[in-house]
């Protein structure tokens, strides 16, 4: 009797990375510090505290890869997708130092992967506020650096915000698919700003609205029409629109000014990619049933406190064997998300 395949080892495409260079670039620039008022201005005086005390006690995970490496086998981790933590983003930057954040994340995520490639493989950044430098630094990423592809904000501040359905952006889009790049969708503040900077709302319902808004400019901005092999991994379990995306759906069928995607709304969801952290087994049976177990790889969070220690012991609880394989490493093989090294091992 045949045995089935082993299943592959468990992926976590959700984990984060603190790089030191990012911040000396960044450090007395005027910037900087409007940029850290108004972020200490939605989040609220208490969780800007908690977070700053979070920041202490997690570097050694953020930086140290001997430590990663532990928590990843205390986990049944094989591997991670490192990107940065988005508070690195610096979507404020002009063009110059915008270019100079880009170039210094990509090869110090690079760097830090680079410490056990067996185990790690890693995201870099565009400057999203600037969309004619983002195809460059695509580049810088993916072909110098021999990174899977980028981490994104919902969209980049300024006087004109750049939302992910600017038009501006096809470029990035068209070359990230030319390179079979990934793009994590992974929000940093969020527009209601004062309304939630208290109770720690601006994270806890914050980052789902930023991701439904981000997901619908992408759905209903035809960013999906246009580049149908697009590879893009929602955090977070996409937000808020998963689950009502009924909602967007009857929207189209009755408004003129809503049908602006060829297809009803729901039907691109099964052409994205979704990360398992959505905290309870109810939630991620209910996200698999709604854009198919092939679309969720899986998430943690690695290591914030908002993220989950166990993310392979809970999508074997939530979900069937078959379901669980998939969703912990199938289809981060497909993906090619793998780490090189450690690729081979599962074909």
């Amino acid at each position: 009797m045949d045995r089935p395949a082993p299943s592959p080892p468990a992926l976590d495409v959700h984990a984060h990375v603190w790089l030191d260079a990012v911040e000396e670039l960044v450090a007395g620039q005027p910037g900087y510090r409007v940029n850290g008022r108004l972020e200490l201005r939605r989040a609220g005086t208490e969780s800007a505290a908690i977070n700053a005390e979070q920041a202490a006690l997690l570097r050694p995970l953020l930086t140290d890869v001997t430590e990663r490496v532990a928590a990843m086998d205390a986990a049944g981790v094989q591997a991670q997708i490192v990107s940065i933590v988005p508070t690195q983003y610096h979507n404020w930057a002009d063009r110059g130092l915008a270019a100079e954040i880009a170039a210094a994340t990509n090869a110090g995520v690079a760097a830090h992967c680079a410490q056990r490639p067996d185990r790690l493989a890693g995201l870099g950044v565009v400057p999203l506020q600037h969309p004619d430098l983002a195809v460059a630094a695509l580049e810088d990423a993916v072909l110098v650096h021999g990174l899977k592809g980028v981490e994104l904000s919902s969209h980049a501040p300024g006087g004109v915000p750049v939302e992910l359905s600017d038009r501006r952006l096809d470029a990035l889009w068209q070359r990230g698919v030319e390179l079979g790049a990934v793009f994590l969708l992974h929000p940093w503040g969020c527009t209601l700003d004062e309304r939630l900077d208290r109770w720690y709302l601006a994270n806890t319902v914050g980052q789902p609205v930023e991701h439904a808004v981000a997901l619908s400019h992408l759905i209903f901005g035809g960013v999906l029409d246009r580049f149908p092999d697009l590879r893009l991994i929602a955090a977070h379990g996409g937000g808020y629109l998963p689950a009502f995306i009924g909602r967007a759906d009857h929207a189209w069928r009755h408004r003129s000014d809503a049908r602006s995607c060829a297809e009803e709304p729901s039907s691109y969801l099964r052409r994205l990619w979704f990360d398992s952290l959505v905290h309870t087994p109810d939630a991620l049976r209910r996200l698999v049933e709604t854009v198919g177990s092939e679309r969720v790889v899986l998430g943690s969070d690695f290591p914030f406190d908002m993220g989950v220690t166990d993310p392979v012991a809970r999508a074997r609880t939530a979900l069937g064997p078959d379901e669980a394989a998939a969703v912990m490493g199938g289809n981060a093989e497909r993906l090619g998300l793998f780490p090189e090294v450690l690729a081979p091992q599962i074909t």
